[in-house]
């Protein structure tokens, strides 16, 4: 091209016949010149962290800027310790540190491996990059060790951006950061990850190699993140078997006023409970036919609207409401976000409950859209449509300052769709469009007034051996919907009431009402809830609760947990595909491997077990963000922590582990068994995510679709909310899971002394009686139910099971 126009331009001069001699040598070095300095101008690649940020910024800002081409998250990864070392193919107890650094090399999952070889290519013919990965210490490592592993050493900047509407991009472009200054946010992610490969690939294999009971198949995978998961869940776990039930009881009576009567309840809070029957029968005697004067307050309250979702709040709540898994949850939202004809929402892996308040110039644009909406017509009546109520700050919803050092606002309504919002909705499944459902409720109520009522309370104190004993009842009424109206019936915010409430008849303060018909209620302390995948996320979020020393709760707390909104759910699949952890129905269960692991962990490790090892890393982390510490020097710290564990581990004495997952040549463990295989498969444990369990997708029974899941959606609606699919009946036979019994031997023991090819199998006679948690459930459903409980159900399998079907429905 350069040529042809030089050619051009002498033809021109030629034809003027003006110019002097030398003038077109001139020219054309001047032309060439100018080409050049264009080509080196257009010569800058700008690398994003996926395809989407690579759409956004095309629209954005179209080539000004130059070429735009997206990875794939990581591109590279860690090299396998055999890499490094082949002495270090076999495993063994040993602190798997090379001299220096893990080396990178190329990922070939997906479509990496060409993604990288692109960008690669591109690197080779530019003379500047622009960084516009996910603003976070992962989006730095991201961008970054691709410019590191091909070498490049061109100018670099850094596009900070939080959002990822127009303007935000455009401001992002126009106030570029050199790259240099985001050194130290690199070398902590760097020292992050070559600290989980040391850590959790050593421990992993010294675990397993020291464990593991003789002749048993399988990996004890050990994680920062995977190891105190597990032991929040059997935390919970043994404080539900220690749980000892306490009876309590409260009394209840009617009140009776000129206007009509209601319920008053003595109901003391849990410190004060009345745990003496005889006491609880005195008050009710007293209540009897009690004339007093009612205290009545009315108060006019309002309440704001909850959080839009992130991630982790999303998946707990789907969790409670349909008993979706977090895996589940995250699948059916990514493909909201990007399906084919779809991409209803924003990015789903959100880490933050906020927007920035560039988005507000959207409300209007998303509102009215929804609101057009067959099911969401009728919030006009509760809102000004065409004026969003807009709450900033911390307390709100809109706020720059709480998305400082997040990657990803909350997630929304996809305001670029909404012109075709229709034709996006008819090729939704049931699950997609209640999950849209979901996150337009929640967007909308964001936006909506306060909701105002008016709270009645009143007390009537009733004279009990000389001191007053009072009776309650709370009554609310609504007088402005708000933004409830956008949920109609569904739950809202899940907030549990302090006090049932009920509808009052008119009241005055220092109205007489007598008391009749007094009832002692017996009720009794329940055990704490085990968890299901979504509250199991949350606790993750929140593991500062689980740590007792101030300093690291609160880095926890800024850390946001163990884990990240990407990697939680896969954590979780990781524990149940190693059989650590099982489900009994929606709740997650401790497998007996399991239990025995946190238990032997805790007492030789308590380190591998505690979530406020993440607090202590990132406290070293942020040493190294503020220059205090070296990046390397991070690193040695992280692995001779290790290697003192390794010994604690080597040193442990005790029952070793039966993961109990099933011979490789069983027939019917052909589609969980694969990825199962014994310990020194390098590929079993690729890098650190296998290592904790993350690598292989966990078979799971999938419920039938509703027939009508074909049919063209109406406007999603929030009282026409697709029906949740009927829920399968649970098996209580299989109270920790589907897998096996795990054997406990002793160390050393021979395998044929566990089961020999001739006996039976070795729980075929436990098979006989029921298990302990199906003759807890028994005896809660017979309490609750008010029947008696079976004799034979105590000691016959086949009768509790038959009760359990019969009873739990």
């Amino acid at each position: 091209m350069g040529i042809a126009g030089s050619g051009a331009g002498q033809k021109c001069q030629r034809k003027r016949g003006g110019s002097k001699p030398g003038a077109p040598a001139t020219r054309m070095f001047l032309l060439r010149f100018s080409q050049s300095r264009i080509l080196r101008r257009m010569a800058t690649l700008i690398i994003t962290e996926k395809s989407s940020q690579a759409k956004d910024l095309r629209a954005a800002l179209g080539d000004r800027y130059g070429r735009i081409l997206p990875a794939e998250g990581h591109l590279l990864r860690l090299a396998e310790p055999d890499e490094v070392d082949p002495a270090w193919k076999r495993w063994s107890p040993t602190l798997l540190k090379p001299d220096g650094l893990y080396p990178t090399r190329p990922d070939q999952g997906g479509n990496k491996a060409a993604k990288l070889q692109a960008i690669t290519a591109a690197l080779r013919a530019c003379d500047e990059v622009i960084l516009a990965t996910d603003c976070d210490r992962e989006g730095q490592l991201i961008g970054q060790e691709i410019l590191e592993h091909v070498g490049y050493r061109g100018k670099v900047r850094r596009a900070i951006f939080t959002a990822q509407d127009p303007k935000t991009l455009r401001d992002a472009f126009a106030t570029l950061k050199p790259n240099d200054s985001m050194r130290p946010i690199y070398e902590a992610a760097v020292a992050r990850q070559q600290a989980d490969q040391i850590f959790n690939l050593s421990l992993t294999r010294t675990a397993t190699k020291t464990l593991l009971a003789p002749g048993t198949r399988g990996v004890i995978g050990i994680g920062r993140v995977k190891t105190p998961t597990l032991a929040i869940v059997c935390l919970r776990e043994l404080e539900i078997r220690n749980f000892k039930p306490e009876d309590y009881f409260e009394v209840v009576a009617t009140a009776t006023v000129a206007e009509g009567s209601f319920q008053m309840r003595h109901a003391p809070a849990p410190k004060d409970r009345i745990k003496d029957r005889a006491a609880a029968e005195a008050i009710a005697r007293a209540a009897a036919d009690h004339r007093g004067p009612l205290t009545v307050t009315v108060e006019e309250k309002r309440q704001a609207p909850p959080k839009l979702y992130d991630l982790p709040s999303l998946q707990k709540t789907c969790g409670q409401r349909w008993g979706w898994t977090a895996d589940r949850t995250l699948a059916v939202a990514q493909e909201l976000y990007d399906g084919d004809g779809k991409k209803l929402i924003t990015y789903p892996r959100a880490e933050a409950r906020y927007l920035s308040e560039n988005q507000i110039a959207d409300a209007p644009a998303i509102v009215g859209a929804l609101t057009r909406l067959r099911g969401f017509a009728h919030l006009d009546t509760h809102m000004d449509v065409r004026r969003p109520v807009i709450r900033k700050g911390k307390s709100g919803h809109f706020c720059d300052k709480a998305l400082e050092g997040v990657s990803h606002h909350a997630v929304i309504p996809n305001v670029n769709v909404l012109d075709d919002l229709e034709s996006r909705l008819v090729r939704l499944t049931d699950d997609e469009k209640r999950l849209f459902a979901l996150v337009c409720r929640s967007y909308l109520a964001a936006v909506m007034p306060d909701y105002e009522y008016r709270q009645t309370s009143v007390t009537l104190p009733v004279p009990v051996g000389g001191k007053p004993v009072a009776f309650r009842a709370v009554g609310r009424i609504p007088l402005k919907l708000g933004w409830k109206a956008a949920f109609g019936s569904a739950e809202s915010d899940g907030k549990p009431e302090e006090e049932a409430e009920q509808t009052l008849p008119p009241l005055a303060d220092g109205e007489m009402a007598t008391l009749s018909d007094p009832k002692v209620e017996a009720k009794r302390t329940q055990a704490p809830p085990r968890y299901n995948e979504g509250t199991l996320v949350d606790a993750m979020q929140n593991a500062w609760r689980f740590v007792e020393d101030p300093a690291l709760r609160d880095r926890l707390k800024e850390a946001k947990g163990i884990g990240t909104p990407a990697t939680r759910a896969e954590v979780i699949k990781g524990l149940r595909k190693q059989n650590l952890l099982g489900a009994d129905g929606k709740w997650l269960v401790p497998t007996p491997a399991g239990l025995h692991l946190f238990e032997t962990l805790r007492a030789a490790a308590p380190t591998l077990v505690d979530p406020g090892t993440t607090a202590l890393w990132e406290m070293k982390l942020d040493e190294v963000v503020t220059g205090r510490a070296d990046f390397r020097r991070v690193i040695d710290a992280i692995a001779t922590e290790a290697e003192r564990l390794i010994g604690a581990l080597v040193g442990q004495r005790g029952a070793a582990l039966d993961l109990g997952l099933p011979a490789a040549k069983i027939r019917f463990a052909r589609r969980g068994a694969a990825g199962r295989g014994t310990a020194p498969r390098s590929s079993a444990v690729r890098s650190t995510a296998a290592a904790t369990g993350e690598a292989a997708k966990p078979v799971r029974r999938r419920t039938r679709k509703a027939a009508a899941s074909a049919s063209l959606p109406a406007p999603v609606s929030p009282d026409e909310e697709p029906a949740a699919p009927k829920p399968r009946r649970t098996r209580k036979a299989k109270a920790v899971g589907d897998a096996p019994p795990v054997a406990v031997v002793a160390q050393g023991a021979p395998v044929g002394e566990t089961s020999s090819p001739g006996s039976p199998a070795p729980d075929s006679r436990r098979r006989r009686e029921p298990t302990e948690r199906m003759v807890a459930f028994a005896r809660s459903l017979a309490d609750r139910k008010g029947i008696a409980l079976p004799d034979p159900c105590l000691r016959d399998f086949d009768q509790c099971r038959s009760f359990l079907d019969q009873h739990a429905r």
